[in-house]
């Protein structure tokens, strides 16, 4: 469970579109990676080329990504294909925690960390090996079943609507709200941030980032200066 509130987001997106312009995000790179953690690409009838197609989506490797037309920003993960990759286990899918089908089945894996699709909040479709069990269990899925050596989770639930006393785990000012399979956060309502969302007015936006941005600018200028000098000696 986690607390927060719009002005901490809106902070947070600062600091991190600050520390993206001077030191250099590597998204694109770190999806790459992911898309061709194994090799071939999706194939045609899966559940992840289905649904590429029907989203108008662009196949890279093992990966539909969400073309993004007419703008810099990189395109994401939308399908992740990682089926038949003889995997015996996996520890990190965060750079397509926008996908919406996901299919791992087929592959030797024992089990599955309960953290790893936290923060998954579009995904719809889970396909694994017919050994594990769907993430969050029966409260966190629509539909579950098992075809063969394939297990389906489809239709993710939204935890916070299924308990009427699910909420008051939630601080007093915040509300529930659904953060992947199993999973749920905490959002301070409008006016208030902070520790259990105790604090009341404003987020002090330019107190925060104003000293965080600084460093961040003096750290950047200095590998500058370092790497300048090191290419004049050579």
């Amino acid at each position: 469970m986690t607390a927060g509130s719009s002005q901490q987001n809106a902070a947070v997106v600062l600091l991190i579109s600050h520390l993206c312009f001077y030191g250099g995000c590597q998204l694109t790179e770190l999806q790459v990676g992911l898309c061709h953690r194994c090799n071939g690409t999706v194939q045609n009838g899966t559940a992840v080329s289905q649904f590429c197609s029907g989203s108008a989506g662009l196949i890279d490797g093992r990966c539909c990504l969400q073309r993004k037309e007419n703008t810099r920003d990189a395109d994401y993960i939308i399908g992740l294909d990682l089926s038949n990759c003889s995997l015996s286990h996996v520890e990190d899918l965060q750079d397509a925690f926008n996908a919406t089908t996901i299919d791992l089945s087929l592959n030797p894996i024992v089990n599955l960390n309960n953290a790893l699709f936290e923060g998954f909040i579009q995904l719809a479709n889970l396909i694994l090996p017919a050994n594990l069990v769907c993430p969050g269990g029966n409260a966190s899925w629509d539909k579950m079943e098992v075809k063969g050596e394939t297990r389906f989770c489809e239709g993710q639930e939204d935890i916070c609507n299924q308990t009427g006393h699910l909420s008051l785990n939630c601080p007093e000012n915040s509300l529930c709200a659904p953060y992947g399979p199993g999973f749920f956060q905490c959002s301070c309502v409008d006016d208030f941030y902070g520790y259990k969302c105790l604090r009341e007015g404003e987020f002090p936006i330019i107190q925060v980032i104003g000293p965080l941005a600084g460093s961040t600018v003096l750290v950047s200028i200095l590998l500058w200066v370092t790497q300048r000098r090191k290419a004049r000696s050579i």
